[in-house]
């Protein structure tokens, strides 16, 4: 039995349909109860279940033989950093005793040691809490995700495109789908299997390319704003961002554009940005 947290989210549920299509059991962990028939197949069965319930989570855990543990985004009005951080402690205490024979666990590009960096600290933190439990662990560090774009959609139908990011910075990115087929290959893969992966899609873009992408789904000029360092913690405030949030975000931001090569031998999927921007818009 395979128990995928987050499993109606962008990764979670292409991992669920993945780990189905492969003749898998699969508990799918779910928050919204109203979600949870949508999931539903012979071989899935949908548990509403809050992941910060660490004794529940752990009930669960003994139930199955490899798990997924996906930590979710909390809402950026709120302090971020602090709530994810509770969250993931949450998820790794609830693997201490539950006999699970694997575990992958989804994190980010850039992830490192710190305080006050976004995904960057917290998801560290996470890594490490999961190796601790002493169950294999395999992690998954993915690229910039596709779906960041999503939001900006209705900005770029009205020929705009804003960002933090230099118009020139080559960034990894990536797909759900290509992070979930990911997944699901070290999930299934021997339990020796284990430690860090780089997750990317086909290609590395510029938000340039990202400008032009969107140019060409939306079928009009899609111009190209690059906000500057010194308003990233005002961008981010302006967009609903608490001020605890926007200074985790604007510090992320600042470490990736400043911080190391992305590795040289990833593992690369097939998803291309015009694939995912295709979709989103409807062409």
């Amino acid at each position: 039995m395979f128990i995928v947290l987050g499993a109606t989210g962008h990764i979670g549920s292409e991992l669920v349909q993945n780990l189905d299509a492969a003749g898998k059991k699969v508990i799918a962990v779910v928050h919204d109860a109203g979600k949870a028939g949508d999931i539903r197949t012979a071989s899935v069965e949908p548990v509403v279940l809050d992941v910060s319930d660490s004794a529940r989570l752990h009930d669960l855990f003994r139930q199955g033989h490899r798990a997924f543990l996906l930590n979710p985004p909390a809402d950026p009005g709120g302090d971020t950093d602090a709530v994810e951080t509770a969250t993931a402690r949450a998820i790794t205490e609830a693997l201490h005793g539950s006999d699970l024979e694997k575990i992958v666990v989804a994190s980010t590009y850039g992830a490192q040691p710190g305080q006050g960096i976004g995904d960057l600290s917290v998801l560290f933190d996470f890594e490490r809490q999961a190796e601790a439990s002493g169950i294999p662990t395999a992690i998954n560090r993915a690229a910039y995700y596709y779906t960041n774009f999503d939001m900006l959609l209705a900005s770029a139908r009205e020929g705009v495109l804003q960002t933090p990011f230099p118009r020139d910075m080559r960034l990894p990115m990536v797909s759900p789908v290509d992070i979930a087929k990911a997944a699901a290959s070290r999930l299934l893969s021997e339990p020796v299997d284990v430690g860090i992966h780089y997750v990317e899609g086909p290609h590395r873009y510029t938000f340039e390319d990202v400008a032009v992408a969107f140019s060409a789904v939306l079928g009009r000029p899609v111009r190209l704003e690059t906000i500057p360092r010194e308003k990233w913690e005002e961008s981010f405030r302006a967009a609903g961002f608490s001020s605890e949030a926007a200074r985790a975000y604007a510090r992320m931001t600042a470490t990736t554009v400043d911080g190391p090569q992305a590795p040289a031998d990833p593992w690369r999927g097939d998803v291309t940005l015009l694939d995912h921007l295709g979709n989103l818009s409807g062409t």
